[in-house]
């Protein structure tokens, strides 16, 4: 029982850690679009 709690806990805390991961990266390419210098046309 507590090696399936720790697995549980385990796959829970990467499912968190990816979250956060793709969260900033969506943050900083948000950036980079907002802050690429403008190209005259």
């Amino acid at each position: 029982m507590k090696k399936v709690l720790l697995v549980l806990l385990a796959g829970l805390g990467a499912a968190f850690a990816k979250k956060r991961l793709d969260e900033g990266r969506r943050e900083q390419a948000l950036w980079a679009e907002a802050t690429d210098p403008v190209r005259k046309a």
